[in-house]
């Protein structure tokens, strides 16, 4: 089910009004029939697939406890096996295959394996990594195991969160299951301020910007420099806004029951730094790997030539967990590789590194913001051909382009006015308080004539559900 779609906003109603007429009894069970609900919108056969990883991590959660020595470790690796298992033979299993079978081609060698004629389940990446930290926290012994299959079951499937994040923790979420949230006017009209702010951010930025960014990848053979540029600066803002969005929406509708959710996005383009990026875009996914894959490779406690390839390593998985393309592991690697130079230079050429004045600031800012906007092109692509021509392109483009270009003006500066919006406010120059009654009412009703009027309503989805 969409966020962007009338049947979200007559679900979302009739659970939320739901939820506040019932005792604790009924909330947690109607929020985890809504959420399977949700779910089986998109395909429902494979809500199988979420049953079958919540039963084992479920038992395996409390066996883990109980277990010791090797015993919880086996569990563990019985629990991750399950878990990753399904997620590569989904995702990964075409991927891998095709390559092998490339390679074989060259020693003459046939590839006995099958290709799988699959779908890849909504959401799938998001689910099993959630999943995943359930029985490692409680391996860890930083969260006791859950004995109520119904509340354990619901935090897998929590519907704000379950298709595209943010990845929670279970100490963050399972306890506020159990909790006996009071109705608070407050954090209601705090949760849907957020949805409708979400909301404008989906229909009326990132898919309007996408107009342009799908005519010009779709066909970059055809396009010349200046159109790339300008549609790779667009995607930079498309994939923030279509993501934040639809974190914003997600953490907005769990806020109107009560419930608490982990910020996903902290203002990501002012970064002055590749490492600052990552502290402020899909938190939740790059501390996951921080917790859970950095930290255990050995983390900045090793020699430092080790630090910088478990860096890469980290960003090099990261990306690949996005998708099962070349183009996902090259953007992942890029950023790896961003990291590692940029620790190599402050070690060995600290005075190549610029003043923390404000001229220094603002450089750090604009390199970083370029560095990252160029390793989206290989996000966006079809394939690495089209980002390596898209990137040449880019990089020999010149004056006639602009005579060449056949972008409307209208719809240029109107985006380019939309992209002024989302930086004041992200500034916070632009700042929305639902304190006053009046003032929430008058916003929300603004944003959403804005919505009406200037929204694309072309049932896109997110970009992120592909993960």
């Amino acid at each position: 089910m969409l966020f962007n779609s009338i049947h979200f906003l007559i679900f979302f109603i009739i659970v939320t009004l739901g939820y506040w007429s019932l005792g604790w009894n009924g909330r947690w069970r109607l929020l985890l029939f809504a959420s399977c609900y949700f779910y089986m919108v998109f395909q429902p056969i494979y809500i199988l697939i979420l049953f079958f990883t919540i039963i084992i991590d479920y038992f395996a959660g409390i066996y883990i406890e109980q277990s010791k020595g090797h015993s919880r470790k086996l569990l563990l690796i019985i629990s991750l096996i399950s878990n990753i298992g399904i997620l590569a033979i989904f995702k990964y299993y075409n991927f891998f295959n095709t390559n092998i079978t490339h390679l074989l081609h060259f020693i003459h060698v046939r590839n006995p394996a099958p290709y799988l004629k699959i779908l890849l389940p909504i959401g799938l990446s998001f689910h099993t990594f959630q999943a995943m930290s359930y029985t490692i926290e409680v391996y860890r012994g930083n969260q006791k195991a859950e004995r109520h299959f119904g509340i354990y079951a619901l935090y897998v499937m929590f519907y704000p969160q379950l298709v595209a994040g943010p990845i929670e923790r279970p100490q963050n979420v399972i306890h506020q299951f159990y909790e006996k949230h009071h109705y608070n006017w407050e954090k209601v009209k705090s949760g849907l301020m957020m949805m409708a702010w979400g909301l404008f951010k989906k229909v009326v930025i990132a898919d309007r910007l996408a107009m342009v960014v799908d005519a010009a990848y779709g066909n970059p053979a055809e396009k010349n420099g200046l159109s790339l540029l300008v549609a790779t600066f667009f995607y930079t803002f498309q994939i923030y806004c279509d993501f934040s969005g639809y974190s914003e929406i997600a953490l907005g509708s769990a806020r109107v029951m009560g419930f608490e959710l982990m910020e996903n996005f902290k203002s990501p383009y002012f970064s002055k730094s590749i490492s600052e990026f990552w502290r402020r875009w899909h938190i939740s996914l790059s501390t996951w790997f921080r917790d859970y894959l950095y930290i255990p490779l050995g983390g900045n406690r090793v020699a430092e030539w080790r630090k910088y390839f478990n860096q890469f390593v980290v960003f090099m998985v990261s990306g690949l967990w996005h998708g099962a393309q070349w183009t996902f592991v090259i953007w992942g690697s890029l950023h790896g590789l961003y990291l590692v130079i940029a620790a190599f230079r402050n070690k060995y050429f600290p005075k190549l590194t610029l003043p923390q004045n404000t001229l220094g600031k603002g450089i750090n800012l604009i390199t970083t913001f370029i560095l990252v906007m160029l390793a989206w092109v290989f996000f966006r692509a079809k394939n690495t051909t089209d980002a390596l021509l898209i990137l040449k392109k880019i990089a020999f483009s010149s004056p006639n382009d602009l005579l060449e270009t056949p972008l409307n003006g209208v719809e240029m500066l109107f985006s380019l006015g939309l992209i002024i919006l989302l930086l004041w406010k992200e500034l916070r120059y632009f700042y929305i308080n639902t304190q006053s009654n009046i003032k929430f009412y008058s916003l929300v009703s603004v944003i959403m004539i804005l919505v009406y009027y200037f929204g694309v309503f072309n049932t896109n989805n997110f970009i992120y559900f592909q993960f």
